[in-house]
Parts: C-alpha cells; sequence; structure tokens
C-alpha cells in the first residue's frame, strides 16, 4: 500500500477544510497529490440520461459551477502556506455524493479518502450525512474521519481493535501495511465484555492463528476489559492516548445493517479522535 492519491471530497464547510488540511499534511509527507472533490448534486429532471453533460449546458449548471470554481480560488488563497508545493487536482462533478466519491476514487486510483465529520453531532451530520456512512460501510479504499482542526497531525500511536476471526485478517494485513507507512506503533486490541467473555486462553490460541506468517515485533497487543466494544475501544484509545482509531467495517446492507448495526459508524460518529476504516 502507499499514499500516492488522496480524495478529499469537500463542500467548503469548516468540517471538510479540516479534512483538507491533514490531508496536505499527509501529502506533504509522503508525496502525494491531492484530489480535492465537490459534487454538485442537481435534480434529475435537469438532467438527461441520453444526452450525456447536458446539464453543463443549463443555465443552473453554469452558475453553480462557477460558484464552485469561485470557491475552490477562496480556498487555495485562503490556504497557500499548507497547500504551496502540493499537487492538487481541483475537480467538480455533476453527481450524486457517494456514487460521484466512489467514481472519482476509482477514476484516480485514490489509495485514500479523507473526510471531515461534525466534533458534535458525529457521522450524521458529516457534510453529506449519509452518504459519508455509505463511503464509511462501502468503500474499499482506507477512509479517514477528522473530527477537528488538526495544526499537527501525528500518528505515532494507532489503535487497531479485532475479535481476531478469520474474517477481518485481510483487513488487519492492510493496517500492519499502513501503520509501517504512517511510522505508527501499531496497538492491536481485543476488547473482552461482559456479554461475550473469553479466557485468555482462549484469545491466546486465536491471536496464535490469527497472526500466523504476520512479524510479531510489527504490533503490540493487549486484552482490554470494557462494558461494550464500543466504550472499550475508545476507553483504551485514550488510556494510550492514541493518534488514531482504526477499524474494519463489514459493508452491510439494508435488512442485516439494520439488525447488527455498524461499530465502525458508531466508533466515527462518538470517538473523538481521527478515524480510520478498512473493509472487511
Amino acid at each position: 500500500m502507499a499514499i500516492k492519491k488522496i480524495l478529499v471530497p469537500t463542500d467548503f464547510s469548516e468540517q471538510s477544510l479540516n479534512a483538507l488540511k491533514v490531508s496536505a499534511q499527509i501529502a506533504r509527507k509522503y508525496n502525494s497529490e491531492i484530489h480535492l472533490l465537490h459534487l454538485l448534486d442537481l435534480p434529475l429532471e435537469l438532467i438527461d440520461p441520453l444526452n450525456e453533460g447536458v446539464a453543463r449546458d443549463l443555465p443552473e449548471s453554469l452558475f453553480f459551477m462557477k460558484l464552485a470554481h469561485k470557491r475552490f480560488t477562496e480556498t487555495f488563497e485562503k490556504y497557500q502556506k499548507e497547500l504551496d508545493g502540493l499537487v492538487v487536482h481541483e475537480t467538480v462533478e455533476f453527481n450524486q455524493a457517494f456514487e460521484g466519491i466512489m467514481e472519482i476514487t476509482n477514476k484516480h486510483g485514490c489509495e485514500l479518502i479523507v473526510m471531515g465529520s461534525s466534533s458534535v453531532s458525529g457521522l450524521q451530520e458529516v457534510f453529506i450525512g449519509s452518504n459519508t456512512e455509505k463511503v464509511v460501510r462501502h468503500s474499499n479504499v482506507p477512509v479517514l474521519v477528522i473530527k477537528d482542526d488538526i495544526p499537527i497531525f501525528s500518528t505515532q500511536e494507532m489503535v487497531f481493535s479485532s475479535s481476531l476471526k478469520e474474517s477481518q485478517y485481510k483487513t488487519f494485513i492492510e493496517a500492519v501495511n499502513l501503520a509501517k507507512i504512517l511510522d505508527s506503533k501499531l496497538n492491536l486490541v481485543y476488547i473482552n465484555t461482559p456479554h461475550s467473555f473469553r479466557t485468555n486462553a482462549f484469545i491466546e490460541e486465536r491471536l496464535e492463528k490469527f497472526t500466523k506468517g504476520i512479524d510479531r515485533d510489527s504490533f503490540n497487543f493487549e486484552v482490554y476489559s470494557d462494558k461494550s466494544i464500543e466504550n472499550g475501544i475508545r476507553n483504551y484509545a485514550n488510556k494510550i492516548n492514541a493518534d488514531l482509531i482504526g477499524i474494519g467495517t463489514h459493508g452491510r446492507k439494508g435488512i442485516s445493517h439494520f439488525f447488527n448495526g455498524s461499530l465502525s459508524e458508531n466508533i466515527v460518529n462518538h470517538a473523538q479522535r481521527p478515524v480510520i476504516t478498512f473493509k472487511i
């Protein structure tokens, strides 16, 4: 895994600009390009599906296109110091938010998506609402969610929570590789809860199978007990003063997602620290 191209969706809100500033720090450190994306989600009746690109000829679309480019110019001027010397691609697309983000990610081969989120209301109040939930749940590349303005984005301590099941092995490998790129100390944590209590012998046996073929020096392992997995992850991250919380997301759809919920979305919603999600 490399971080050569970073996608940053923006609506020019404070939250999305916080994500841009973190992206600039990552890009400067790893010589990455930034694709700054603004999506114009026009009503479907304004777009003729049989005549691709017709929206660009409509007065409404031309107005919003010019307005978007004006906001890009203002952003580049405001953050000239942060963006100086970086390669930043300005992209405005007529597309629905979630579909547009996935399409541009695939088109340009971006390895990381960085998105802003409200530190108060969390995931449901991200700049495109439920579309960010879809990105976190379904993106095939890691999604980094930024809550606050972070003048210096540190990645010294990274937490990755796992149940140590075989289905999460690929995700853990991604976390190990990302930790190496970010020069992070990776802390693999198993959250033991009263409702699903496991003995040390059980956990050690599962850990042995789960990490087979992985250099044990590449991560630290700890069992942490709490009343729920979500609380355990957040409290453990607080305990070690983690810079970043990593977690896998299942990408469940429909009624399955309704009944099972999504731990990754809850963590993104409630954690005050930056969270990075990996597709299981």
